[in-house]
């Protein structure tokens, strides 16, 4: 596994980095990411199983016209009756799989092809053996590969199907009397073809889940800030419109917080930027208690500045929140010598607030924000202003 310690630690907390950190060779998260892992997987495979399944039906009929050249006419329509059984199963999954709304079925609906398949295959291959003992089985291979490679299964769900397979596979066999060496043989082939099948998928799957890890850590780095893992400026502007347009929606007012460390460069320059840092540290987890509800939203602005997105919220609410978030920093009684304020590390917090109906852009209530923190600062800090 490659070695990620030297930037892992700019991302945490964070449960990708921790997983990246610990490793996975077992092809297993923890139980929260292994949800989100297989709900991500169930999005990012939806195309690939409508075009292998569509694959797999052309080929099947394509198979099924070669079977009338080779197959004498005594066993044909057995023959013909199993193909013509696994297209209509096949035909019902894939009416099932192209409505996004049964999205819940893709994984079951995926085994069941494959597995509707390669024991149709079986049985097909057994009928031919009665007759031709020299009917091609190499084919059962290719059910395997699909199951592997061609229809986004996990390394687990695979092996099972191709167990199956397999299994129907000597039976079917077995029932057409196929002499023991030669049915040790063919299994012998299709056991090494599956072990091949088997490590190139437990590489594909181990290299989806990296990729899955590290597209998560640089959505945060993206769009979270790395030193308190709040939102960022640039994810508060690209959330702001969509948060906007469904209060208004909803009929749904914000608020917003502006919230600004009182003499923080002071503070950096009695106690060094490593404690500037914890203190920052501190301040995001108050921001992002406050933030507790889902469409709320916590940001660091950059520096020692803070916002807190409220969603539906009255005007004499955000302000109690307000007053509630500066007396949680000052009970947490961060010596701050440097300050004229307190004796403590405190902020000064403005607050916007948006009604309905508004036509509002961010920049007009960032300003209004703006203006209420400074008329808070101008007061003597420690303060909220509305």
């Amino acid at each position: 596994m490659p070695n990620y310690h030297a930037w892992l630690d700019e991302v945490r907390p964070s449960p990708y980095a921790d997983q990246l950190s610990l490793g996975f060779r077992w092809l297993r998260f923890s139980r929260g990411l292994e949800r989100e892992y297989r709900a991500h997987m169930l999005e990012d495979s939806f195309e690939l199983k409508r075009f292998a399944l569509s694959v797999a039906m052309i080929i099947w009929l394509a198979l099924a016209a070669l079977d009338v050249l080779v197959v004498p006419a005594s066993h044909l329509n057995w023959i013909i009756a199993v193909r013509v059984v696994v297209l209509l199963i096949l035909l019902v999954c894939a009416a099932l799989i192209l409505q996004r709304r049964h999205i819940h079925l893709l994984l079951p609906l995926s085994m069941a092809c494959i597995l509707v398949l390669g024991v149709g295959a079986a049985l097909i291959v057994g009928i031919a053996h009665r007759a031709d003992p020299n009917y091609p089985y190499e084919g059962l291979l290719l059910v395997s590969m699909a199951a592997y490679f061609l229809v986004g299964l996990r390394l687990s769900e695979a092996l099972a199907c191709s167990l199956v397979v397999m299994l129907a596979y000597v039976l079917a066999e077995l029932a057409a009397g196929l002499t023991a060496p030669r049915l040790i043989n063919n299994v012998l082939f299709l056991v090494f073809g599956n072990l091949t099948g088997a490590v190139g998928c437990y590489l594909l799957e181990y290299k989806s889940r990296e990729h899955f890890l590290i597209s998560r850590l640089m959505r945060l780095l993206a769009y979270h800030d790395s030193l308190t893992g709040l939102h960022n400026r640039r994810s508060f502007n690209r959330q702001f419109e969509r948060l906007w347009r469904q209060a208004q929606r909803n009929d749904q007012s914000l608020a917003l917080l502006l919230c600004d460390i009182d003499h923080f460069k002071a503070y950096n320059d009695c106690y060094g930027h490593q404690a500037g840092d914890a203190a920052l540290q501190r301040v995001g987890a108050l921001i992002e208690q406050a933030a507790r509800r889902p469409l709320d939203m916590g940001v660091r602005l950059g520096g020692e500045e803070f916002a807190l997105l409220l969603f539906d919220i009255s005007a004499e609410e955000a302000q109690r929140r307000a007053e509630a978030l500066r007396e949680s920093l000052q009970a947490a009684a961060i010596p701050h010598r440097g300050s004229d304020s307190a004796e403590v590390l405190t902020m000064s917090i403005g607050i916007a607030c948006l009604s309905p109906g508004t036509q509002a852009e961010l920049s007009q209530l960032y300003e209004q924000a703006d203006r209420a923190l400074y008329e808070a600062k101008a007061f003597g800090r420690n303060r909220v202003s509305l």
